[in-house]
């Protein structure tokens, strides 16, 4: 067998069983949401494939153990995504499966936003939207300072990108060189109450403009997201930045119908039909 051969066989193959995690992490979120009636069941399906790379391939077991200084971290920035995040930390051991259906409801540490401090994992409060990428320059900053190698990855989103704070920290990571940080941005093309109403497009050729390295991808197709952490790694000099166009509600048809996947409410009837709208959509 050629080495090409060799490695195309073995991406098969991690394709398939990051697949089936992939789905794992959607079978909890919608057992987070059947829970509560409803949630941001839309954008946590969307993320699903990307946490399943990150977390379950990307990451090993000393960036898990969430105490240890030197390890990879990653910034969720877009907080109501917690339901997604909830889902591949049970998925890891970190919190008991047994919780997930008290996801947003009074008391209980899965919040529908998330809040540092609460869950093991979770590096930044992120209810309020466009901060994330500073924090993540900081973080990146601070490890160059301290010597530290490891990789700094954050994810945000294309509604955030119509927040200024978010394109001084893109310019500030540009300036200083940042290549230990990775920026991924969710484009889904949604806000909360419809569709993006600033113009933030073309968003790779503006992260360019501040002297990031820049990449385009399907943020559903594994393979592609797998090529795109193997690029991250081996790019030198400037920070990377991943535009990863999603559909909301990826995996249950019913949802990436919607007109507005942004808050989604199921009527209680209608959990069961979603349920194997998932299973049959991922046989």
């Amino acid at each position: 067998m050629t080495v090409e051969l060799e490695a195309a066989t073995g991406q098969r193959a991690e394709i398939a069983r990051l697949r089936g995690v992939a789905l794992n992490l959607r079978r909890k979120m919608i057992q987070q949401a059947r829970g509560k009636g409803q949630g941001y069941l839309g954008q946590g399906l969307a993320i699903a494939d990307y946490l399943a790379v990150l977390y379950f391939h990307e990451f090993s077991a000393a960036d898990l153990d969430f105490t240890r200084a030197e390890r990879k971290r990653f910034y969720l920035s877009t907080g109501h995504y917690s339901i997604a995040m909830w889902a591949a930390l049970a998925e890891l051991g970190v919190i008991d499966p047994a919780t997930l259906p008290s996801y947003g409801a009074d008391g209980s540490p899965l919040e529908m936003s998330t809040m540092e401090g609460h869950v093991p994992g979770v590096e930044m409060t992120g209810g309020s939207l466009g901060h994330g990428l500073g924090i993540a320059v900081g973080a990146a900053l601070g490890y160059r300072l301290d010597g530290r190698s490891s990789a700094i990855h954050v994810e945000t989103s294309d509604g955030e990108l119509q927040e200024g704070s978010t394109w001084e920290a893109a310019n500030t990571a540009g300036s200083f060189q940042l290549d230990n940080l990775v920026c991924w941005i969710d484009c889904n093309g949604i806000q909360a109450d419809g569709p993006m109403v600033v113009n933030i497009e073309p968003v790779a050729d503006r992260f360019a403009a501040f002297g990031w390295a820049v990449r385009e991808i399907d943020g559903n197709d594994l393979g592609q997201l797998l090529d795109a952490f193997a690029w991250a790694r081996q790019r030198a000099g400037r920070p990377k930045a991943v535009v990863m166009r999603t559909r909301p509600g990826r995996g249950v048809k019913r949802i990436e119908q919607r007109d507005r996947a942004h808050f989604v409410r199921i009527d209680a009837e209608e959990w069961d039909d979603v349920a194997r709208e998932l299973e049959i959509e991922n046989v």
